[in-house]
């Protein structure tokens, strides 16, 4: 009995050939997320050594520059007031954001540290010694189990006696991605936390407003002799009108080099992009 033989694909033509490949280039390149460096590098940061993630909730489309540092963790520094915030005030470590807190007479480097203020203050502010006070109300154990069911990065505390500085020197670390992901569940109000939670916790994070939108954001600086400072803004923005209206999530960290050129850079970065996408006028 004959075998039948197998008949070879006919060839392909050059043309069709390119044709085809062209078409699978352009699929796997809409599968990337749309790159903003030229946004970075408009606000004057160098894309190389920095990361911005934005995320809009409703249609879940991402906009990234620097994927690959986008998932590297870095100390959050005072970005993680905003967990930390949320904790406090669900567990009743503070009573809510008009506990005063008393000021006790030793200066640091913040002029506006050196008074005494309200929880809602210490918050704009930064003020890191209110936090430090705060942290040992609510102990190592239950912060790592909160930042753990936050999905807070590694929601490493570190031993009990290192309650007032993991956020600062480490080892709590989270990447840009994930605070997208924890800021994005923050904005949806889905984390294990009561309405009162929001109710009280969310507007001590408003940073800035304009006609029909209102911008909630942390910026942190991490700070560490002999190693790079690291700055980062993250926050959300919601958008009632304007050309792209929307909730857009964001994280931004940098290198910083030349801290007194490189702090304002942080917020003037996510302003910019935000900018670029329609989601605020040029010039606010």
């Amino acid at each position: 009995m004959m075998r039948r033989r197998h008949a070879s694909p006919p060839p392909v033509a050059g043309g069709v050939l390119a044709a085809l490949l062209a078409l699978v280039l352009a699929a796997c390149a809409t599968m990337l997320p749309p790159a903003l460096d030229e946004s970075v590098a408009a606000a004057g940061a160098d894309p190389a050594t920095a990361t911005l993630v934005i995320y809009r909730l409703e249609d879940e489309r991402t906009w990234i520059s620097n994927p690959a540092r986008s998932a590297e963790q870095f100390t959050p520094a005072s970005t993680s007031k905003i967990p930390h915030t949320l904790i406090a005030l669900e567990t009743g470590a503070v009573s809510g954001p008009d506990e005063v807190f008393e000021w006790d007479g030793v200066k640091r480097w913040a002029n506006s540290w050196n008074q005494t203020q309200d929880f809602a203050a210490a918050f704009k502010r930064s003020t890191v010694w209110i936090y430090q006070a705060l942290t040992p109300r609510i102990g190592a154990p239950a912060l790592h189990d909160w930042l753990d069911q936050f999905h807070y990065g590694n929601a490493d505390v570190g031993p009990p006696e290192n309650v007032t500085q993991y956020w600062l020197a480490g080892p709590l670390a989270i990447s840009a991605q994930e605070q997208v992901a924890f800021l994005a569940h923050l904005a949806r109000r889905t984390l294990p936390l009561s309405a009162r939670t929001y109710e009280l916790g969310v507007p001590m994070m408003a940073a800035d407003s304009g006609p029909g939108w209102t911008l909630y954001g942390k910026t942190g600086w991490k700070t560490v002799a002999g190693e790079t400072d690291i700055g980062w803004y993250v926050g959300w923005l919601e958008q009632t009108g304007g050309e792209a209206p929307g909730t857009y999530v964001f994280a931004f960290n940098m290198d910083m080099t030349d801290p007194g050129a490189d702090v304002p850079k942080r917020k003037a970065v996510v302003m910019r992009a935000l900018s670029d996408l329609g989601a605020l006028r040029a010039a606010e």
